[in-house]
């Protein structure tokens, strides 16, 4: 397959720089409108290319895929999660699918990390109080929030992320635990001191504060469930900069709003893009629109992964970052 003549198809918009280098190496059909597509588009764009570049608000599935023909013959995931996309069926019709790993781990724990910090600190509240006009100097009990120095800090999920935003918690003092299907390497642990616990209910149960960073699959649907939320302390918070739908958020709401729980960052939401209006409503939620990963340089490097995969893909080789089913 040749890489001049290959038909590629890109779903939304990209970084400048990504859409000129792609253009240069391939046929590009580019989104210039950034309009998300249909599913009927998303199906007759991939009956059209050998290749299709799609991002996470692209849901690929089953009917997509035989709505596609016999032409698709790769899926370049414009990011890193592929919940998106059924993988599985792809593999059934020899499509091969790639992803972009690595590339966003330092922002999207950076974000996680302010996130951390803006809702037990009361950031929010204080920005919105100077706006207001309502500063009139230092006082010994206004905006009083908690400290983060010396607390438990529990990761749902141990991966690069999870790794990252580890090494910034303790750099403020916090202490390090983690659930994930297997410990970290023992110098890992070593490193970041941290805790590992197998029990997931354990850690919850122990936690000041709660960083969900395990990526969606069919298993961690819900894994922070209603149940499991009542098990955390009153005075704990949860920050999720993952997959919205790995939380229920549901009864993570009724939790806020009941006082069950002290208070929330989220940059992701079960039913994106409509956020609740409950959620809304809390004076407890710091609540960002899906932004943790949004740098100029991560997206560009997001681009050059997704070129290099489909260059690769063209040249007869086998992808360097191909996703597998027994993967997720």
């Amino acid at each position: 397959m040749s890489g001049s003549k290959l038909k590629v198809i890109v779903t939304r918009k990209l970084p400048e720089a990504v859409e000129t280098r792609m253009s240069e190496l391939f046929d590009v059909e580019l989104n210039t409108s950034d309009k998300p597509m249909t599913i009927e588009e998303l199906s007759d764009a991939a009956g059209r290319c050998d290749a299709l570049v799609p991002t996470l608000t692209d849901k690929i599935d089953g009917r997509v895929l035989a709505r596609a023909g016999d032409r698709l013959r790769l899926i370049a995931q414009f990011g890193v999660g592929v919940d998106n996309i059924d993988v599985r069926s792809a593999s059934l019709r020899g499509i091969t699918v790639t992803n972009t790993p690595g590339v966003l781990t330092e922002d999207t724990a950076d974000m996680t990390l302010a996130l951390l910090l803006a809702v037990p600190r009361r950031i929010i509240d204080g920005v919105d109080a100077m706006r207001r006009g309502e500063f009139e100097g230092w006082s010994p009990t206004w905006m009083l929030g908690r400290r983060i120095y010396g607390k438990r800090l529990g990761i749902v999920g141990m991966g690069r992320i999870g790794r990252a935003v580890a090494r910034r918690a303790k750099a403020f003092g916090l202490q390090i635990h983690y659930h994930n299907r297997k410990p970290a390497p023992a110098a890992v642990e070593e490193e970041l001191g941290a805790t590992y616990w197998e029990s997931l209910d354990q850690m919850l149960a122990r936690m000041d504060i709660v960083s969900v960073n395990a990526p969606h699959t069919p298993a961690s649907f819900h894994l922070i469930s209603a149940r499991r939320l009542k098990l955390m302390k009153p005075s704990a918070y949860i920050v999720n900069t993952s997959r919205g739908e790995v939380v229920d958020e549901a009864a993570l709401i009724r939790a806020l709003e009941t006082g069950e729980l002290a208070g929330a960052g989220l940059d992701v939401y079960e039913n994106e893009p409509a956020v609740n209006p409950r959620l809304l409503k809390l004076p407890n939620v710091v609540l960002l629109p899906h932004m943790s990963s949004a740098t100029e340089e991560g997206r560009i490097d997001m681009g050059e992964k997704v070129i290099i995969n489909i260059k690769t893909f063209a040249d007869g080789h086998r992808p360097p970052d191909r996703v597998l089913p027994a993967m997720l």
